[in-house]
């Protein structure tokens, strides 16, 4: 017989004595068979042993028939946190609602009936102010629903382009108090420093100055031009004193984001500083001031309507809330309805930016997810 000289695998306690090329399973240091290759794994075969570390080879990859795990983002779920807020949706409803109507129905007013907002009626006898829903004899009529103002002309189509006035001066006005104070305040933040100081310190002498009284200056001083250009001077007088409270917001995101690590990355790349604060900073500063906007338009509302209000506004043949609520005001004993309709659009209007805004700063807040 020939001796068999064949290798054998060192005999230690737990382990086989046969050769690794004999087809029989090598026992483990446990003292229980090797598992399968992960190629032949099914279900929970694949993590059989979580005390041993998932290698390259254990990661499966989704079946066609698994489901895949969608992905979500901030603003997603933002947008689902602002819908659960019954308050922040009726007000969004209602501010598109109203934002459909001033578009589309000093229009349909005209084609309908032929009435503008400064279309006075040629007879003489009709160049008073009648109630809601009322004719000249007195009868229901839904010709003027809103009534007519002292000088015959429908309350309704001048309601309608009040709002167009009012917001389109708080629209525009809030756009160039935060093209300013983002500029302003982003710039601060990131510079730091000698150019911080004395940015921020403008701001604090500013702030000392009533920001009404110096609309009313500007008012007084550029004023006595024409109707339209006395409305874009409200646009730049407004716009100019409503910044500075954006500036210290964007000025306290930026100092919180500039040293992260997004930042120091283009900072190493050679990215200018320009492009560093608005391609990269500013836009991950917008949830603070998407909300600091929403709140701006009726605080900037309201300052329209006081500045029409004493007569500095908006001026004739253009009419605001502001100027009609001045107009209604002067015959409220006699002609309520002169008061009534754009006082309460007016409020419902802002009652519904503000119930969006909370409903925004609610929804962007990543400390108020309750999911």
């Amino acid at each position: 017989m020939t001796e068999d000289r064949t290798p054998q695998v060192p005999t230690e306690e737990g382990r086989s004595t046969e050769p690794h090329g004999s087809g029989q399973p090598a026992l483990t240091p446990r003292g229980t068979p090797q598992s399968p290759p992960v190629s032949t794994r099914r279900g929970d075969e694949i993590h059989a042993f979580p005390e041993m570390a998932v290698g390259e080879g254990d990661v499966r990859t989704v079946d066609e028939d698994a489901r895949a795990v969608s992905g979500t983002s901030l603003w997603k779920d933002a947008w689902r946190r602002l819908l659960r807020n019954r308050l922040a949706v009726f007000g969004m409803v209602v501010v598109i609602l109203i934002i459909v109507s001033v578009i589309v129905g000093p229009p349909l007013i005209k084609a309908a009936t032929g009435f503008q907002y400064d279309t006075m009626p040629g007879d003489s006898k009709l160049t008073q102010s009648f109630p809601p829903f009322s004719s000249p004899d007195g009868q229901f009529s839904a010709t003027h629903p809103m009534g007519t103002d002292s000088a015959g002309r429908d309350m309704l189509a001048r309601v309608l382009q009040g709002g167009r006035i009012s917001l389109m001066v708080a629209v525009i006005s809030t756009f160039v108090s935060l093209l300013i104070g983002i500029t302003w305040g982003a710039t601060a933040g990131y510079l730091g420093g000698k150019a911080d100081d004395v940015m921020m310190r403008i701001v604090d002498v500013l702030y000392a100055i009533p920001y009404m009284m110096v609309v009313i200056v500007l008012l007084a001083f550029f004023g006595g031009r024409s109707p339209l250009q006395q409305i874009f001077l409200l646009f730049a007088a407004l716009g100019a004193v409503s910044w500075l409270t954006m500036a210290r917001i964007v000025r306290g995101q930026i100092i919180s984001l500039k040293n992260q690590e997004f930042v120091l990355a283009a900072r190493a790349t050679g990215v200018s500083t320009p492009k560093i604060i608005f391609r990269h900073l500013v836009p991950n500063a917008l949830g603070p001031v998407i909300v600091y906007a929403t709140l701006t338009i009726p605080s900037v509302m309201l300052q329209e309507a006081f500045l029409s209000f004493l007569g500095l506004g908006v001026q004739a043949p253009y009419a605001s809330w502001g100027s009609l609520a001045q107009e209604g005001i002067q015959n409220i004993a006699v002609f309520p309805w002169q008061l009534i309709f754009p006082g309460v659009t007016m409020a419902l209007t802002l009652f519904s930016l503000n119930f969006l805004g909370d409903g925004l700063r609610d929804a962007l807040d990543p400390q108020m997810r309750k999911f």
